[in-house]
């Protein structure tokens, strides 16, 4: 099944091919391309599936977070319900300029497994266009996973090429979210969600 230019499949049948537990990145990509997604107000999210990137109202001078998990997106804006965030965009990157992202993340918070100590990560922090969290993910309900999902925060020049020139296309998947949002709740019978599997890398 097809939206647009991205491929639907089944929940219920591609919940079995994830991981249950560890740190993954689920998304929808190819050789040269990945998906990420962001919830935004009508003045915002209409802009740039309009003009193709982000301008208008959008601010560069503040952090982005984007997250490539499509049901990540959808509890973090309960189904494009939460005020602010009723527009949902898929935005098709570069997948050269996601690993570039990926590369230059740091965590938002310390792991001694990075970092030898607490100030050496403080100063990464500060240095990166970057940050990195991995948060629970979540099952269409809004019920926690113990798998975790990604979530990337950008800023500064790294921002600014993501507005503009990392991007392929952005599409504005309110709709979709509205047809299927009824459906996400148990059994999942009727729920088709964007067709994801684990990212390599990080």
């Amino acid at each position: 099944m097809q939206y647009q230019s991205i491929q639907l499949a089944h929940y219920p049948d591609q919940k079995q091919t994830w991981p249950k537990e560890g740190r993954h990145i689920l998304a929808q990509y190819d050789d040269d391309s990945v998906i990420v997604y962001q919830a935004y107000r009508p003045a915002i999210g209409l802009y740039a599936a309009e003009h193709q990137y982000f301008g208008g109202e959008f601010r560069l001078n503040r952090m982005s977070w984007i997250k490539p998990n499509f049901l990540w997106m959808m509890y973090r804006s309960d189904w494009a319900r939460t005020q602010g965030q009723e527009v949902v965009l898929a935005i098709r990157l570069h997948r050269s300029f996601f690993d570039e992202v990926l590369s230059l993340a740091v965590p938002s918070s310390f792991d001694n497994n990075l970092y030898k100590t607490a100030e050496e990560w403080k100063r990464a922090v500060r240095k990166s266009e970057v940050r990195l969290q991995w948060d629970p993910d979540h099952a269409p309900s809004g019920g926690k996973c113990i798998r975790r999902a990604i979530q990337l925060g950008l800023r500064g020049k790294l921002l600014e090429k993501y507005s503009r020139d990392a991007i392929i296309e952005i599409i504005n998947v309110t709709e979709l979210v509205h047809q299927y949002s009824p459906y996400a709740r148990k059994p999942y019978e009727g729920l088709y969600t964007p067709m994801e599997k684990v990212y390599p890398g990080k």
